[in-house]
């Protein structure tokens, strides 16, 4: 009988939860790697190239990879003739150990869970609870594999109950383009099968634990089933040619998990949960001796990559630009930004709407300003505001017309690509939307000169705040005629690929 003690697994959970918040897994980095020297789209090339660089910052810098941290899920498998030294249960334990790592004041990490869903979505401050699965295994000891899923990758989640004789490949292939690039591609499909609809749902989220080994697959072959259709749904699904940040090119997902279950006679449960470039996950167990030790990677295990702006990169003073110089911007050019932003995300633009509704004026002056979809990392030493990079635009769509027309935006910076209606309001009000690379938030932040808060400060890092940036780099993602790079960039290199 093996004795795991409370204050054991509380600490390794809040290790592994800094651990992964700043190192990306190497297999991610060494496939990003492979992906990066063999892409021929330079959009996508510079994005694989900032996720990369972003990535050895976060390392060296110990601060998150991404500014969504995520929300905590947690595989537990416990041995039958294992004991416990508690007062709590499983997951009380590891709540407190969500608490403890997110509240690290070395390396504080974005509290993003709230709670009344439903309702009043009150923010619970400490990114607790957790989502945790318990199994009851054979043997002695516990395993936990441990994972930060940003709402990104997570909002994008499909599922579908298939007549037996559908090809899940097919759907997965005529599926993963309705999923816009908000997941934050290149990153990994996780797929279950089988089972019911909740079955399928955890066994893919259970799939993306594993290590990306689809270069190893590829050289070998597939042995079973499940390897047939890991490959075949992995090239089908580059051959769309979306490419990293859907800006288009030769690497959309760079692994492809699959766990299945069985099923009833007349059922197909299928459900497909993307990874971000953003990959966080780590795996450990305890066994009564101790609190899990997590061995740091080498930095030199990470590439020398440089991403080199280029003479015809327009650089922009945002604080004298006028809404007639964004009309000569096209769609796919790369800027470089400097002065002052404004932020705003979901629960600041809500907020403006409910005011607006009530007769009350906006809180801040919008007018011919660029506003930066974001929700930052507190700071910490003397950073002037902690990783920042750009959350998911679609969100703000349907607050995109009142945005322009009444508070006279110029221009939004946010990241993937944008609706119909929203597109239409861009291109009818002569403004511009921007995209930053999501995977990329420590890298973002070091553009950051200055940072305060303007509006709204209970809103935490939904706050509106002002920055002031120096060279942020964007992609033209649609221009002020409507040209749509997330259209365009697809297009063009689904059928360079089909051509290849």
């Amino acid at each position: 009988m093996t004795v795991i003690r409370k204050q054991d697994v509380i600490s390794s959970v809040a290790d592994a939860l800094q651990y992964i918040s700043y190192y990306h897994p190497l297999d991610f980095v060494q496939a990003l790697e492979k992906a990066y020297n063999k892409e021929q789209s330079q959009a996508a090339k510079d994005a694989m190239a900032q996720i990369l660089i972003n990535s050895r910052m976060s390392a060296e810098g110990r601060r998150p990879i991404c500014q969504d941290t995520g929300i905590v899920t947690c595989f537990v498998k416990i041995g039958m003739n294992v004991q416990w030294e508690s007062d709590l249960t499983v997951q009380e334990m590891i709540d407190e150990g969500v608490r403890q790592a997110y509240t690290n004041p070395d390396n504080p990490l974005r509290a993003s869970v709230v709670a009344d869903p439903a309702g009043s979505r009150k923010n619970t401050k400490d990114n607790a609870p957790a989502v945790v699965h318990i199994d009851m295994v054979p043997g002695n000891k516990v395993d936990i594999q441990i994972a930060a899923k940003g709402g990104g990758s997570e909002n994008k989640t499909k599922m579908v109950m298939l007549n037996p004789s559908d090809d899940v490949a097919e759907w997965v292939e005529k599926t993963v383009p309705l999923m816009g690039a908000g997941w934050c591609p290149p990153g990994m499909l996780g797929i279950g099968i089988g089972g019911t609809a909740e079955k399928a749902a955890v066994l893919a989220k259970e799939s993306l634990m594993e290590s990306i080994d689809m270069h190893e697959l590829q050289e070998r072959g597939a042995q079973t089933t499940e390897e047939a259709l890991r490959l075949d749904i992995y090239n089908r699904v580059n051959k769309l040619g979306i490419g990293a940040q859907g800006l288009g090119g030769l690497t959309t997902v760079l692994d492809v998990k699959i766990k299945t279950a069985p099923t009833h006679a007349a059922s197909k449960p299928v459900c497909m949960i993307p990874n971000c470039a953003a990959t966080r996950h780590v795996h450990f167990t305890l066994d009564g001796s101790g609190p899990a030790e997590l061995t740091p990677p080498k930095l030199e295990d990470w590439p020398e990559v440089t991403w080199e702006v280029g003479d015809s990169v327009r650089r922009v003073n945002l604080d004298n630009v006028t809404k007639a110089d964004v009309q000569e911007w096209r769609s796919g050019e790369t800027i470089l930004l400097s002065g002052k932003i404004l932020t705003g995300r979901d629960a600041a633009h809500k907020r403006i709407a409910d005011m607006l509704a009530n007769g009350e004026d906006f809180p801040v002056d919008f007018n011919n300003r660029f506003i930066y979809y974001v929700g930052p990392v507190d700071a910490v030493g003397d950073e002037v505001v902690g990783p920042a990079g750009p959350t998911t635009s679609t969100r703000m769509d349907k607050f995109t017309d009142m945005m322009l027309e009444q508070a006279g935006l110029t221009g939004m910076i946010g990241k993937a690509e944008r609706g119909p209606a929203a597109i239409e309001s861009i291109k009818k009000h002569k403004a511009v939307y921007l995209m930053a690379v999501g995977g990329a938030a420590y890298l973002v932040a070091k553009a950051i000169k200055q940072a305060r808060v303007v509006a709204f400060e209970d809103l935490g890092m939904e706050a509106i705040y002002e920055f002031d940036v120096e060279d942020m780099p964007v992609t033209v993602a649609v221009d002020a005629e409507g040209v749509n790079a997330h259209q365009t960039g697809p297009d063009t290199w689904k059928v360079k690929i089909a051509e290849m």
